[in-house]
């Protein structure tokens, strides 16, 4: 494996290590919360707290590589972006958030959950740069 490779990857893994320590919390509105809390300082730091998008997006420019993984890693991540800021603008600003969705962002959220990006979105960038 190249050192490129090697680094490429070591940074992605700090980066989603980064994004899934600042949204840590117990419910999903926590996490929305957490999001909401970078929303209303500014809409540029909300999209800032998400490097993990800009890093793929700069990696898929430098290395030339654009395969179904870099693909599918940047549209998640965009549905990512959109969906928490409409749930945010719904459930934070309009005070017009349905009521099975309100029950719905009540709910718990494991602790292993905010580790998925860690161990679904690296290994697909692994797999897509090799």
């Amino acid at each position: 494996m190249s050192s490129y490779l090697i680094e490429i990857i070591s940074v992605m893994i700090l980066l989603e290590i980064f994004e899934s320590s600042w949204q840590r919390a117990e419910s999903v509105e926590g996490i929305l919360e957490n999001s909401y809390f970078y929303y209303n300082k500014s809409i540029f730091l909300f999209f800032l707290m998400h490097p993990t998008f800009y890093f793929v997006l700069f990696v898929s420019l430098y290395t030339s590589v654009l395969n179904l993984g870099i693909i599918s890693i940047l549209i998640f991540k965009a549905l990512d972006l959109l969906f928490k800021l409409d749930i945010i603008n719904k459930h934070f600003i309009n005070h017009n958030l349905d009521i099975e969705l309100t029950n719905m962002i009540k709910s718990k959220v494991e602790p292993w959950v905010f580790l998925m990006g860690l161990f679904m979105y690296v290994p697909i960038l692994l797999i897509s740069l090799i």
